[in-house]
């Protein structure tokens, strides 16, 4: 307090929060490049490189990261690789670096989990807006893309949508759907039939084959849209715990 009054503080504008960088690239020469671009950028931090896969994943093991920039071709031959880099980094946001950017390998990278396909001829200025963006949280997709995943996506939901015979499924088969639609895990599944998590495993792929889905979200919509528990004798309508099946769909993934 003066003579004069209160003193009014400056309002400065809070810093913006560091971006953790993961660079994962086989050319050395690319690292050093991009690592100098990102040097200037205060928001922008290079916590590791990596050359090779196994580099990345023992980086993302030790070095706490925001976003990840990997370029395409280590993936090559081995795309299961995303959903296991996303298992082992789960707040790690991942842009793949593509030589070519195609509708197969776009569609596929973004449903398994990847926040950015961009070309490999990217200019700098345009990566680093694109890794702002991402470590804020959005999806970086240019419109031809766009297309490309919701032509995709409504290919796929007619798909589940559209009748099939009605196939056989074994009492355990019956209540594995049953646990998954009731949003239950595959630990807690276990326990409710009483077998282990592997056995669980092993029943959903089972189940996946029969119906054509990849995955619990799409077992748990081919069951919603086909009503599939109560196509079924109500003598299986039970688990093994004794318990009716449940209707409300809750998906865990």
């Amino acid at each position: 307090m003066t003579a004069n009054g209160p003193i009014n503080p400056t309002t400065e504008a809070a810093p913006s929060p560091e971006i953790r960088v993961i660079l994962a690239d086989s050319q050395a020469i690319y690292r050093v490049g991009m690592r100098k671009v990102f040097a200037v950028e205060d928001d922008i931090r290079v916590v590791a490189q990596a050359e090779t896969l196994n580099n990345l994943y023992t980086a993302l093991q030790r070095f706490p990261t925001d976003v990840v920039v990997l370029e395409g071709q280590l993936l090559a031959g081995t795309i299961d690789a995303i959903p296991e880099l996303v298992r082992r980094a789960p707040d790690a946001k991942i842009i793949v670096q593509v030589v070519e950017v195609d509708e197969s390998t776009t569609v596929e990278l973004y449903r398994r989990g990847v926040r950015g396909v961009v070309p490999r001829s990217i200019s700098p200025d345009m990566l680093i807006k694109c890794i702002r963006k991402i470590a804020a949280g959005e999806t970086w997709i240019d419109n031809q893309s766009v297309g490309w995943v919701i032509e995709a996506y409504r290919s796929q939901a007619q798909q589940l949508t559209s009748p099939r015979a009605q196939l056989k499924f074994s009492p355990k088969e019956l209540a594995v759907i049953s646990c998954i639609t009731r949003g239950m895990r595959n630990k807690e599944i276990a326990y409710q039939v009483g077998t282990t998590e592997q056995v669980i495993k092993n029943y959903l792929r089972k189940i996946y084959d029969k119906l054509g889905v990849s995955d619990r979200l799409e077992l748990a919509l081919y069951c919603m849209h086909h009503q599939l528990l109560k196509q079924y004798p109500a003598d299986a309508m039970f688990d093994l715990a004794g318990d009716p099946v449940a209707e409300p769909l809750s998906v865990r993934m």
